[in-house]
């Protein structure tokens, strides 16, 4: 579901789609950030309660809780950042092809800026999942009359079914029941605001903590603790990235729409209502001389009567917001393979309609591994929280960066009005990455670990197709001269056409002189096709095939396709069922694929260890076949050794 826009990436939607879209988007861009007053609150606040709450730390954390939510969310991504998009397009991968494009010969940059906000964004992806189930499944311990029922191990077990089930399904597709996303998180938010207006008539002076000054004066007077405190508000804006991930699907303006007409009001009526809820009990509390310790204010303040069905509520709720990120990981890891961040991975579509339904078997496995491994290892939400702000603000500060690059290289502003437009956003971001690195020890590591893997996977990767590549290279005779040369003394010719897949369309590929040197035939047809990737997100279908012929015996053709997108070679090529579209013969093509087999060594190239996880990347790659939707009764393989 592609939105319609101009080459500044303006939306025109007429007004129907436009309210279908921002419904959508509520249901898929919204649900990370929108369950997080589940947590987010408690989690900050319980910081600071353990010798009891008092007034000046409720209205100081809610005051840095709302502010986040004013400067990150509002004036950071919705007013800045969904302006720098790439086509319509958002998200790091997305900004990091815009600012490569940009950049031209010193793009290395912007490709390890992309790299970065990649790795970082799996740490996030199993990390959503694991806290938002299980801080909804713990509301079952606030049911009146039933809450002793459900201990510690209860919790936990129910949490593991609803997220094995939420895993398996994902090879069915989620077209049909998406379709529900939106209207569920509509209910959600004008829940989770109605229960907030329910609390701030109960104390109205609550509405004081707009006011910046609580804020500052909390953070003022605290010391380290403040600084922990504001790593975990930070939970209330983590999310914040989908907003931009997800342009492509929604437009900028059905999403700036949901945000200012729905979901920003919602959160913050929500905020208000857990402040006043515990300024409340905090009077009460030090009416009768005791502490205020620790609670779940947020299901706390839903009335007995209500508190069931908000737990079914928000079970559902962050189960979409875990959905969205586990969609968001399948969305990025295709964009990371156009790329060559990461070797072909098979690819399933789900959806005969809808193109970003996919679905990544190996993507989604290793998901629910780290998920159920994080839930066991940490079995709260409180511990896990803390290891949920790290991911999410190191890839807010690649963001910011690449923002920068856009800036200044693609908007063409001097430093003069670039620089005090970005200064004050990366400052903040570092501020909260400063906060957040402060928990490492507690829970912290785990999206750093995760992000350093992935991170040496896509080094290791990139490296080694570097490796492979400059081999070719040296090997490499010109198609031209090998035209001419064939010309000169033709070899035996074989009825039928071959195409040949190549990385560069100007050289002989690999197979052809192979076959050439074994078989001693050539094709009456010959095709040397290259596929290219775009830094921009589709390529329409006047752009999709560029072909020179060399001579009677060449045509090379270039297949160029957007970094979203998946090559469907035969088709493009004139070969596949579509009968319109058919202009060669399929029954008599051969497609020719150049596979070499790598020898590690220890005096070239990479280490040895590391030539041997290269080793394993390129052998667990997708085959070609699959990837490039080539039938495989057609294809011959034919290589070489290639030392890494």
């Amino acid at each position: 579901m592609t939105s319609a826009s101009d080459t500044q990436g303006h939306t025109t939607h007429p007004h129907p789609a436009r309210l279908a879209l921002t419904i959508g988007a509520i249901g898929v861009v919204f649900g990370d950030i929108g369950t997080s007053p589940i947590y987010a609150f408690r989690t900050a606040l319980a910081l600071t309660t353990a010798d009891g709450a008092e007034v000046n730390e409720v209205l100081g954390v809610l005051s840095l809780a709302l502010w986040s939510l004013i400067i990150v969310v509002t004036v950071k991504y919705v007013l800045f950042l969904m302006r720098a998009d790439n086509h319509g397009e958002g998200g790091v991968l997305a900004l990091t092809a815009l600012a490569r494009r940009a950049l031209g010969a010193r793009s290395v940059i912007a490709l390890v800026l992309g790299a970065s906000g990649a790795a970082l964004f799996y740490g996030d992806a199993i990390i959503t999942p694991a806290l938002s189930v299980l801080s909804a499944v713990e509301g079952l311990k606030t049911l009146p009359g039933a809450g002793h029922m459900f201990g510690d191990d209860l919790i936990l077990f129910l949490t593991i079914v609803i997220l094995l089930a939420l895993f398996l399904i994902q090879s069915r597709g989620t077209a049909h029941v998406s379709k529900l996303f939106g209207p569920v998180c509509i209910l959600w938010f004008l829940a989770i605001g109605a229960l907030g207006v329910y609390h701030i008539a109960d104390e109205p002076s609550i509405v004081r903590a707009i006011s910046p000054y609580y804020g500052v004066m909390f953070m003022a007077t605290h010391g380290q603790m403040g600084l922990f405190v504001l790593g975990a508000v930070f939970l209330t804006v983590t999310g914040a990235e989908a907003l931009t991930a997800d342009m492509g699907h929604f437009g900028r303006g059905p999403i700036r729409l949901g945000w200012f007409a729905l979901v920003a009001p919602c959160l913050v009526l929500n905020y208000f209502g857990q402040g006043a809820f515990v300024l409340n009990a905090v009077e009460a509390a030090n009416a009768a001389g005791r502490p205020v310790g620790d609670q779940d204010w947020f299901f706390l303040m839903a009335p007995d009567a209500v508190r069931p069905w908000l737990i079914v509520l928000s079970l559902a709720a962050t189960v979409i917001a875990s959905q969205a990120v586990i969609t968001g990981a399948y969305s990025l890891t295709q964009q990371a393979i156009q790329l060559g961040l990461l070797p072909r991975l098979r690819i399933r579509q789900t959806s005969a309609t809808q193109a970003g339904q996919i679905y990544l078997p190996s993507i989604n496995w290793m998901l629910l591994a780290g998920v159920l491994t994080l839930v066991v290892q940490f079995r709260t939400s409180a511990s896990m929280a803390a290891a949920y702000g790290i991911a999410v603000t190191g890839t807010m500060v690649v963001t910011t960066c690449l923002a920068y690059i856009v800036v200044r290289h693609v908007w063409g502003w001097s430093r003069a009005k670039a620089i005090p437009l970005i200064v004050p956003f990366l400052f903040l971001d570092l501020i909260f990455f400063g906060a957040n690195i402060l928990r490492v020890i507690e829970g912290g590591w785990v999206p750093l670990v995760v992000a350093a893997v992935i991170g040496f996977l896509i080094y290791t990767w990139v490296r080694g197709r570097g490796i492979v590549r400059a081999f070719e290279s040296r090997q490499s005779v010109p198609l031209a001269d090998l035209a001419a040369a064939l010309a000169k003394r033709p070899p035996e010719r074989v009825e039928g056409t071959a195409v040949f897949l190549t990385a560069n369309p100007d050289s002989a590929p690999g197979a052809l002189l192979h076959n050439l040197k074994h078989n001693k035939v050539l094709h009456e047809k010959n095709l040397v096709v290259s596929i290219r990737t775009a830094d921009r997100p589709f390529v329409g279908p006047e752009e999709r095939t560029t072909g020179k012929i060399i001579d009677d015996n060449f045509v090379t053709v270039v297949l160029t396709y957007g970094f979203m997108e998946s090559p469907d070679v035969p088709s493009d090529l004139g070969l596949g069922a579509n009968k319109a579209k058919k202009v060669l013969n399929p029954a008599l093509t051969s497609y020719f694929i150049g596979r070499n087999t790598l020898k590690p060594a220890a005096d070239q190239g990479m280490p040895l260890w590391q030539d041997r996880v290269f080793m394993f990347l390129q052998k667990n790659a997708s085959d070609p076949t699959d990837f490039f939707h080539i039938p495989p009764g057609k294809v011959l393989e034919l290589g070489e050794q290639v030392t890494v």
